[in-house]
């Protein structure tokens, strides 16, 4: 039975990983379609988006399963929380990839800023190196590289201000990129979150490890939308 049982866990653990790839590239594809206005593309990360949600929900009655038929306890127990949590803030990642593709399909020929753009862009590849990252953390289960990764999203945060902040300045000197703008700021808003998410993954690997829940996202509370 206990064979039977560290097999089962490990095919836990195997279709998280999966499903962290896969969420990974739909974040990559939202914004690489964003940036170029690619609606095909974007199409694409809107089609897959059901079998992300199909893992969390095979994941989430796998981990049910298992908690009913094994009574596992400590340690075990701990392996089937995490991967049942962790697995929900990557469906929640994969639905913020939805919304940025959303947001490519809804931009009609609006006015442009390459440079925020830009900045869109350099965001989102820190953030898909932070999923990478945090997914490995959980391969080995290595708190420390969780906090390091949890670190890491002060500066997206950071980025999110920049971009915040420039949209806002575009806004009251170009009433053409209005629309436009509004679209960059909700798309570095879903990618804040995105990084958000990560945090959030980054402290149920510290939980697998110590059995105690740490508060990685403090330094953003209340802190989403900076003055402009």
């Amino acid at each position: 039975m206990r064979r039977v049982f560290e097999e089962d866990l490990n095919d836990l653990h195997i279709h998280f990983f999966q499903m962290g790839k896969a969420v990974n590239e739909a974040i990559y594809k939202s914004v690489k379609a964003f940036v170029n206005h690619d609606k095909e593309l974007a199409k694409e990360v809107i089609a897959g988006d059901s079998a992300i949600n199909k893992d969390e929900a095979d994941l989430e009655n796998k981990c049910f399963e298992l908690i009913a038929l094994q009574q596992p306890v400590t340690t075990d127990l701990r392996k089937i929380v995490t991967i049942m949590k962790a697995s929900s803030d990557l469906e929640r990642m994969g639905d913020h990839a939805v919304s940025i593709a959303k947001s490519t399909i809804r931009v009609k020929g609006n006015k442009r800023d390459y440079e925020i753009e830009a900045k869109i862009a350099e965001m989102s590849e820190k953030v898909k190196v932070m999923v990478q990252d945090v997914l490995q953390a959980y391969v080995v289960s290595d708190a420390i590289k969780a906090k390091e990764v949890a670190l890491k999203d002060i500066e997206v945060d950071q980025d999110f201000k920049k971009i915040y902040k420039a949209c806002i300045h575009q806004m009251k000197n170009d009433p053409e990129i209005v629309l436009g703008a509004t679209d960059y700021m909700l798309v570095a808003g879903y990618i804040e979150r995105i990084g958000d998410y990560v945090t959030n993954i980054s402290e149920w690997i510290i939980y697998l490890n110590t059995g105690k829940m740490a508060e990685l996202n403090t330094h953003n509370k209340n802190d989403h939308f900076p003055e402009s």
